[in-house]
């Protein structure tokens, strides 16, 4: 029976994340990113100062919840998570090195998504009679494009991908694996990590944003430096490493070998789906953080938006680098590997710095933390989506639910688990995408005339 589930699982993530749903992602970023003339590129700038608070001149009533920068700390904390360590090695492996290449062309063109996103968020965000922020793409699905059935079956596949998929099970598994490795038992990393969820959850939207404020601004400078100093150690095979991802891209048998069974295709397919799932562009997850900013400019939270995926694609290439730069004594790519993300990476870490205990502490607490902000990010999502649907009454069910499920997270099969959040995510984007599509001259006239004010 449980055969017969895993089989079904992956057929259908198959049928998910086949051709079609690659393309319209991909397709909508290119799309976006030129007919708003590559705004990732000209306001980039501007994003870095409306995020720290550099250029705020509002006039009148803001309405929000938390500033840009708490905004986008909860969104990155729901962004950052596993797949930044553990599906970067795993994509790479079975890849090559091409598909950090393609995981960096994603995250670029992904960014004017993310822009439309949070734009969008904005505009169409509501003010329940608690006076809180209520926003997303249920919003502007339903009160710009006018579905109610698209705007539900999103608001639906969020709560599903927030209960079985990113929020709980992955995130919850990656712990207890990295705890292991300090001989803590499984069960007591599921009652800790459900009472500290419990704890932060509690206080809503400010306390999320407050403990993600100050976890991953300092998480990412633990790891990112960690990685700097592998890079600095390994500098003579920087340009080696570089060239063999730029070559792995478009060839890599000629990286790899022509026996390693890795085509173009494959890098394209792992790098392209790997970086969508690592900043989430298209998905719409950030769009419902990005509604309870503290700003009346659709096209300033937008931009403050985009960051996210320019900030977790840091992560995902410090981690890729780490891996090619030290592949020669790693054997990663030749011996194509068959242990898990985690400890690809934590062998990698070791590696480059000489010494093995030290690469696997840091990407063991890089994943404990990482992980950790993700969960308590999607809780605040799939609540988000539950009162869409059913009201502030089911809020305290889902919450249960949510903690049940953080329960027994790490006592199942981690395959089983990423291929079931491969599925459910892709549900949520296709309704997004629709709104996103349908919404796009909204998001164009929008942003010419704020850049119009803005001159």
């Amino acid at each position: 029976m449980a055969e017969q589930f895993e089989h079904f699982i992956r057929t259908l993530s198959h049928a998910v994340w086949g051709l079609p749903l690659v393309v319209a992602l991909v397709g909508t970023s290119i799309y976006f990113s030129c007919r708003l003339k590559f705004v990732q590129l000209r306001l980039l700038k501007s994003a870095m100062e409306y995020l720290l608070g550099k250029r705020e001149n509002e006039s009148g009533q803001t309405l929000g919840d938390i500033s840009h920068f708490a905004s986008l700390c909860t969104a990155l904390s729901a962004t950052i998570g596993t797949g930044n360590i553990v599906g970067v090695a795993l994509a790479m492996v079975a890849g090559g090195p091409g598909a950090l290449f393609w995981m960096w062309i994603a995250a670029f063109f992904g960014m004017a998504v993310k822009y439309a996103e949070g734009f969008l968020a904005v505009k169409y965000r509501q003010v329940g009679e608690d006076k809180k922020i209520a926003g997303g793409p249920m919003y502007y699905i339903e009160m710009g494009l006018g579905s109610k059935i698209l705007a539900k079956l999103f608001a639906f596949f969020g709560v599903l991908t927030a209960l079985l998929g990113i929020g709980t099970w992955t995130q919850a598994n990656a712990i207890a694996a990295a705890v292991n490795s300090f001989g803590i038992p499984n069960w007591f990393t599921a009652m800790a990590l459900a009472f500290s969820v419990a704890a932060v959850t509690v206080g809503g939207i400010h306390r999320i944003a407050y403990v993600s404020e100050k976890i991953v601004p300092f998480m990412s400078i633990f790891y990112i430096g960690a990685a700097i100093l592998v890079l600095i150690i390994k500098l003579q095979m920087i340009p080696q490493a570089l060239r063999s991802i730029v070559i792995g891209a478009f060839s890599p048998e000629a990286v790899l070998g022509g026996g390693a069974g890795v085509s173009m295709m494959l890098a394209v397919q792992l790098g392209i789906s790997r970086g969508i799932f690592s900043h989430e562009s298209g998905l719409g997850s950030a769009a419902i953080a990005a509604a309870a900013a503290r700003t009346n400019s659709p096209a300033k939270q937008g931009l403050v938006a985009m960051l996210g995926a320019f900030f977790s694609t840091i992560i995902c290439t410090m981690t890729g680098l780490v891996l090619v730069v030290t592949a020669a004594e790693t054997g990663v790519f030749t011996s194509r590997c068959a242990v898990g993300g985690a400890l690809l990476t934590s062998h990698a870490f070791g590696v480059g710095l000489g010494m093995t205990a030290a690469g696997q502490h840091i990407v063991n607490i890089g994943i404990l933390f990482f992980a950790f902000t993700t969960i308590i990010g999607w809780n605040y999502y799939g609540e988000k989506c539950v009162q869409y649907l059913w009201g502030d009454g089911a809020i305290r069910s889902y919450n249960l639910l949510f903690l049940l499920f953080v329960i027994i997270g790490p006592f199942y099969k981690i395959d089983v688990i990423f291929t079931v959040a491969d599925v459910v995510i892709g549900l949520m984007a296709i309704p997004n995408l629709v709104g996103l599509v349908g919404l796009r001259k909204v998001i164009i006239d929008g942003t010419r005339s704020f850049m119009r004010t803005r001159k």
